[in-house]
């Protein structure tokens, strides 16, 4: 986004997001209370969890569960745990909490669950 005042499409094909070891998802962090709660469609993000530490503005969980298909990206043995509870429905996660009309998610082989 260059700007919080561009104007938004309804809805994307496909948003992609990533999922971080941390358990954040496009800037969304566990524990940011407002930001997650914050009806959207953009949220501003004064103080991510995460460096580089500079505000960001980002997709509300509203705006994203709006969306016709939402991937999670996820890689890595460092994600594992992450990914678990993810799976497990753990809403102290941003990423348990999107709900769009389809959620994928697509791991590689390190952070997917064994078994």
């Amino acid at each position: 986004m260059r700007s919080p005042e561009d104007p938004l499409p309804e809805r994307f094909d496909l948003v992609l997001l990533g999922i971080g070891s941390d358990g954040h998802t496009a800037s969304l962090f566990p524990g940011h209370e407002d930001e997650l709660a914050d009806p959207g469609p953009l949220v501003y993000v004064p103080v991510p969890g995460l460096p580089p530490p500079h505000p960001r503005i980002t997709f509300s969980l509203p705006y994203l569960n709006s969306q016709p298909l939402v991937a999670l990206l996820v890689s890595g043995s460092a994600k594992r745990e992450v990914l678990a509870r993810v799976l497990d429905g753990d809403e102290e996660l941003p990423p348990a909490r999107v709900r769009a009309a389809e959620t994928v998610v697509l791991a590689d082989e390190g952070a997917a669950l064994p078994g």
